[in-house]
């Protein structure tokens, strides 16, 4: 997996706008790293948007998407 974003930490709209950004150089696949479910929430509708399949596991406390095309 060549791309990948922590945006743990990171408060909503931030992790969908640095997916946003990764997503615009149309990778086949990256990962996005959160640890709150309104960021899981919100970055998978973005990438479904976008024409992305998403795969979400739990991983403590984290949520770590996994985005193909």
């Amino acid at each position: 997996m060549a791309d990948c974003i922590d945006a743990r930490g990171l408060s909503c709209p931030q992790p969908v706008v640095m997916t946003k950004n990764l997503l615009a150089g149309s990778p086949a696949s990256c990962e996005v790293l959160v640890d709150n479910p309104t960021a899981k929430e919100n970055v998978t509708r973005f990438a479904e948007h976008a024409g992305y399949h998403v795969t979400a596991a739990t991983e403590g406390g984290d949520y770590r998407l996994t985005l193909t095309l």
